[in-house]
């Protein structure tokens, strides 16, 4: 058989310019995915980064926090003398309470059985 020199023809060309193609496409693709890859990881970094820096300064500032605290914090007071049996029952003012029960009764909240005997439990 003999092979003809010179040009290709059409469908040869047609073939090599598809390759040709084909091949500029796959190598730009991977450029682009491994372009898109780097800027992923430094992005990535730099938020890791900025996210240790912002931990750092909040350990920061409650350490600094927790001393104005502690220098803020008022000395425990010294511990009082029991004043009086627990036994005792605290003091009434009697006026004040019947004048409070008088002011009740006036407003119509208490009746007059209601403030009778309230005022009985006070005086006895």
């Amino acid at each position: 058989m003999m092979r003809r020199m010179g040009r290709r023809g059409l469908v040869g060309t047609m073939a090599r310019t598809a390759v040709v193609a084909g091949t500029a496409t796959a190598v730009s693709g991977g450029m682009m995915r491994h372009a898109n890859n780097k800027q992923m990881e430094a992005e990535q970094s730099a938020a890791y980064e900025q996210q240790q820096q912002q931990a750092q300064i909040d350990a920061q500032v409650q350490q600094e926090v927790a001393a104005q605290m502690a220098a803020q914090a008022p000395a425990p007071a010294p511990m009082a003398p029991p004043s009086a049996p627990a036994a005792a029952a605290p003091q009434i003012d009697v006026v004040a309470e019947l004048t409070k029960l008088g002011e009740l009764k006036a407003a119509g909240i208490l009746s007059d059985e209601e403030f009778s005997a309230a005022k009985a439990k006070l005086l006895a």
